[in-house]
Formats: structure tokens, C-alpha cells, sequence
């Protein structure tokens, strides 16, 4: 599995790129994305039977509906898994911490590429939208927002394999 972060400041255009990008990744494999929301929002409609499932106490709540599936599990960055094996996610920082997690879901799943947009800084290969300063983000800077997109995709698919010996998710 081939893991790129999106790094750049608030409106710089990183949710752009990431449309651009995935249906081109789309073409080779399984794409996946993780976005990073630095504030908290209710994705789970209170009375609806998972949010029910959910205040009850279910650790993970899975929703199949005619289109699409889903899993809400508590355990974001305020709360994130136990210091995890892997010396990649091996931190004091929750927000990289909660990361680990479902990135190794969906290396599970078999995903061959995930997008991740923020978490600016996990040490992972990098692509910077915007003005944002290169000596702010952790990872190596593999290529630029303003480049072509198709360039991109295929700096993507050279990367190396992300680790797949992360810890077991919580």
C-alpha cells in the first residue's frame, strides 16, 4: 500500500487535488482517503439507530445501508490507541497516534493507495499545496500541488510500501 499525505495551509487547495487525483489512482487500484478535521463534528445523527448503538456504549458501530458502509469508532484524537509497535507511529503526538489506526485498517482491506490530507506532521512522503513551508511538514517532499496531476499519480505509484507491521487497531 502507497500512502501520500497533502500538506498546505487552509484553502490552499488540497481537497482539490485530492479530487483530481483519486480517480486517476482509481485507474491502478484501490484508493482510500483519510482527511484530518481539526474540529469536532457530529457525523452521526442523534436518535438514528447507530448513534443509539454508539451512546449505549459500542466501542465501533457499523452502518450497511443500500449504498455504502461505515464504522464510527471512538477513538479519534482526543483518545487515540495505545502506543502502537510500529517505530513509524512510535510518538507522544495523539494526532499521529489516532493515524495509525485507520491506516492499518485499510491496509487490511487491501487498499493499494491511501490520500491522506493533513496530518502535516507524520513522517510520510509528502506532496505540498500552496505556500507551505517545506521545513513544517515531516515527511519527504515528494512533488508540489501545482504540478500536473498525472505527474503526481505516477510520483504516487513509485513511492515505496508503507509498513505493514502497524499495531492491531482499537
Amino acid at each position: 500500500m502507497r500512502v501520500v499525505s497533502l500538506a498546505g495551509p487552509s484553502d490552499s487547495g488540497k481537497t482539490t487535488l485530492v479530487e483530481e487525483l483519486v480517480p486517476r489512482l482509481a485507474e491502478e487500484g484501490r484508493v482510500a482517503t483519510v482527511k484530518s478535521i481539526h474540529h469536532d463534528i457530529e457525523i452521526d445523527t442523534p436518535g438514528a439507530d447507530t448513534h443509539r448503538h454508539r451512546t449505549a456504549g459500542a466501542e465501533t458501530v457499523v452502518g450497511v445501508t443500500p449504498e455504502l458502509t461505515f464504522d464510527i469508532t471512538a477513538c479519534g484524537k482526543r483518545d487515540p490507541p495505545d502506543e502502537p509497535d510500529d517505530e513509524f507511529f512510535r510518538t507522544d503526538d495523539p494526532e499521529l497516534r489516532a493515524l495509525s489506526s485507520p491506516l492499518a485498517r485499510l491496509e487490511r482491506r487491501g487498499y493499494d493507495v491511501v490520500v491522506v490530507e493533513g496530518f502535516s506532521e507524520a513522517p510520510l512522503p509528502t506532496i505540498l499545496v500552496g505556500d507551505r513551508d517545506p521545513e513544517t511538514v515531516s515527511g519527504e517532499i515528494v512533488g508540489r500541488g501545482s504540478e500536473d496531476p498525472a505527474d503526481l499519480v505516477e510520483t504516487i505509484l513509485e513511492l515505496e510500501p508503507f509498513p505493514t507491521s502497524m499495531a492491531d487497531e482499537n
